[in-house]
């Protein structure tokens, strides 16, 4: 079998590199090509594009970069077209794949999407092309399965491939010694974009924490893709330390983080971190689609809990003085931290599963490859 495997960001590259391993277990012959960047060609993916082109966040921000992005989708299709995948896997990055996906079904390529797009939060008008182009949506989040199958897509909840990562990689790392002194996790994003717009916010809440902690230690976690390089000259040092792939180490021994809300707050509340969520887009793109957004929450957690679990701080609420305050009221306040981490952990229990997920996705795409060639 030859696959093509697309995936658009840091995130989604995750899952889509946890997938493809499930599947060359079962498959050790199986081919992979598409949209990979560092991680899935580790995972033996090989490169058409270079998937990091494609992780572009806000709607003003997209407009520049559009030219670039059309080329690299032309470039991937035209290499679906000629290498006829049997089957195409897209992970996350809904604004290119679904263009991606309506392009495959034209060529007759059947579809898989992992990561389900937020359109029971914002433009519901997404689910009619999945409706028309996928074979199989795999979900992460329970309440996602029946609100797509209940509008006609094909929807199997694998679980949150966190959920289960994560504790393996807690059972194989025993508890570290607590830090002598507070430690704060600064998790500004995983596109330079993001953390350019970050950055200030959060040098002016560490140098708020710095009077009231001053023994506090920060550190910013990033990823080999950003690298600490892009830190040099934006940081105070050295009251700042940058270290780099080591999130779970970061989270699993700090007293607070402050995360931009995407993935990693997911990741914050698995491993029980107390967090203050935030996250600011150019006021372009604000502007553009605050109104589009129908869900009562813009962070994930939230979403899962059904209430404010942790502090959201968005746009003009995500500021230094605003997250300086949050993380002093988490931090000497017991009563406001033991009902965050009830919430946390409830949040992990639903995101549990009896199975890994990634075999119950790979479990899927065998059921499309191989059971109609036995039958």
């Amino acid at each position: 079998m030859n696959l093509l495997v697309s995936a658009g960001e840091a995130s989604g590259e995750y899952y889509a590199a946890a997938l493809v391993e499930a599947l060359r277990r079962r498959h050790p012959d199986w081919l992979f090509f598409g949209a990979s960047g560092d991680r899935l060609q580790q995972a033996g993916v090989r490169p058409v594009i270079d998937s990091s082109k494609l992780a572009v966040v806000g709607l003003a921000e997209v407009v520049t970069h559009l030219p670039g992005i059309y080329g690299e989708f032309r470039r991937l299709v035209a290499a679906a077209r000629d290498e006829r995948p049997d089957l195409a896997i897209l992970v996350d990055n809904q604004a290119f794949h679904a263009r991606v996906a309506r392009a495959l079904h034209a060529q007759g390529i059947p579809v898989v999407q992992l990561i389900a797009p937020q359109a029971w939060a914002w433009r519901e008008g997404r689910v009619k092309p999945m409706r028309e182009h996928l074979r199989q949506l795999l979900c992460i989040f329970p309440f996602e399965e029946s609100w797509f199958r209940e509008r006609g897509v094909p929807t199997t909840f694998i679980g949150h491939p966190l959920a289960r990562r994560i504790q393996d990689w807690r059972n194989s790392h025993p508890p570290a010694e607590p830090p002598s002194r507070p430690l704060i996790a600064l998790l500004p994003g995983s596109r330079r974009g993001e953390i350019a717009r970050h950055l200030p916010i959060l040098r002016d809440a560490v140098a708020i924490l710095h009077k009231s902690l001053p023994d506090a230690r920060f550190v910013i976690s990033t990823t080999s893709a950003v690298g600490s390089h892009f830190f040099d000259n934006q940081i105070p040092s050295p009251s700042i330390q940058v270290v780099v792939d080591q999130t779970w180490e970061v989270l699993s021994s700090a007293d607070l983080a402050l995360a931009a809300s995407g993935t990693v707050t997911t990741e914050a509340a698995l491993f029980g971190t107390p967090t203050v969520a935030f996250y600011r887009v150019s006021d372009l793109s604000w502007t553009l689609g605050r109104h589009l957004v129908r869900a009562p929450f813009f962070t994930m957690v939230n979403l899962i809990a059904g209430t404010q679990a942790i502090p959201e701080l968005i746009q003009s609420q995500a500021t230094g003085a605003n997250l300086a305050r949050e993380a002093l009221r988490l931090l000497t306040d017991a009563p406001a931290r033991q009902a965050q981490a009830a919430q946390l952990a409830r949040v992990s229990q639903l995101l549990a599963t009896d199975h890994d997920p990634m075999e119950k996705a790979a479990d899927a795409i065998d059921s499309l490859l191989l059971k109609p060639a036995h039958a």
